[in-house]
């Protein structure tokens, strides 16, 4: 709030006001990439994940075009991801989708036999946001670094939530997003190790050490460290916490409803994400009960709440049309409490 109020000068002006909003950017970059174990260079500030996964994709593609045309991914990315990769074809470049099995996962194999002499970055999720499977992330980097590829891994459901380290992990490039660790929506950032070859998407001043354009936004900047210190700091008992939860609820559910299964099977999986099929009902129906309830949960994923196709990570995973056109997902916070669980459980058991 303070920078909002007090310490609201530009920080790219030379005034005493815009002064103390960049020592306050400075800070908020230290601190951000010592929850990284990276270096405060290599953190740039953007508008959320949407914009990190753009310009991490765009950006290693257009600089490296001479090297090669060629990206993998995998087929249950974040639309972001998807998209961009989607445009980048009609530009002349090509994209491998990569499949997953019946849990979320692609195959190593498969991923190192997809790599050609022009692949110039592969984009795989660290975790993903709807069924909550983790990624291979360090035999990936492992895989990619052998054949002289580029990395980038889409952690914005897994930053904050669960131990997400440059130094060990191997990534070249991440994506986050504030809102997802408990901080303000509308900020983000994407880490590029090194000096690594990256164009600019936005265009103008040199903000960003010249790399991202735009007035910064100082408060949202300011609230996304803060969120990240904490949940770094008290990550080991909100992963506590928040598994005990899930593992209540699904419990419940499980015991008293008839005709239901688990999407997030897998053992490597979120904490906080569970997935649930109802089959023989829709989930539309689901969710219209539980929001007049004040019990909100999702379909799939937020971001395509306006978009009434069915969800492509089900569809990847093998699931049945009943099974997906009945998915409900339920996302867990440290701050919800075993008393919300027994209430959710109890209000699907008079669903009607």
């Amino acid at each position: 709030m303070p920078y909002f109020q007090v310490y609201y000068g530009n920080a790219g002006s030379s005034y005493g006001l815009g002064a103390e909003s960049r020592k306050a950017l400075n800070r908020a970059r230290a601190d951000i990439a010592a929850t990284l174990q990276a270096k405060p260079e290599e953190i740039y500030f953007t508008a959320g994940g949407t914009e990190a996964d753009n310009w991490a994709i765009r950006g290693i593609a257009e600089a490296n075009k001479e090297k090669g045309k060629h990206i993998i991914t995998s087929q249950i990315e974040h639309m972001a991801v998807l998209q961009t990769c989607r445009f980048l074809e009609t530009q002349g470049y090509e994209v491998t989708y990569l499949k997953v099995d019946s849990q979320g996962k692609i195959d190593l194999k498969e991923l190192e036999n997809a790599i050609r002499r022009d692949t110039i970055l592969i984009s795989i999720m660290y975790a993903n946001n709807e069924v909550g499977v983790i990624q291979p992330v360090r035999q990936i980097a492992e895989i990619a670094h052998e054949h002289g590829v580029l990395f980038h891994t889409d952690a914005v459901q897994a930053y904050g939530q669960i131990p997400v380290l440059a130094s060990m992990d191997g990534f070249d490039l991440l994506s986050a997003s504030a809102h997802k660790f408990n901080g303000p929506k509308g900020i983000g950032f994407l880490y590029v190790k090194g000096y690594q070859k990256i164009n600019s998407l936005m265009k103008g001043g040199g903000q960003e050490l010249g790399k991202r354009a735009g007035t910064e936004n100082v408060a949202g900047i300011v609230g996304m460290a803060k969120a990240a210190t904490m949940a770094i700091r008290e990550m080991q008992e909100r992963i506590e916490k928040t598994e005990r939860l899930r593992a209540l609820l699904w419990a419940g559910v499980f015991e008293n409803i008839s005709h239901v299964s688990c999407n997030s099977e897998a053992k490597e999986h979120l904490p906080g994400i569970l997935n649930i099929s109802f089959c023989g009902r829709e989930a539309e129906q689901i969710l219209g009960y539980l929001d007049r309830k004040e019990i909100y949960a999702s379909g799939g994923s937020a971001c395509s709440s306006y978009d009434r196709k069915p969800s492509h990570v089900l569809q990847a995973m093998g699931k049945s049309a009943e099974q997906i056109r009945g998915a409900v997902r339920f996302s867990l916070g440290y701050d919800n409490t075993e008393e919300e669980m027994e209430q959710v459980i109890e209000k699907l058991m008079k669903m009607k």
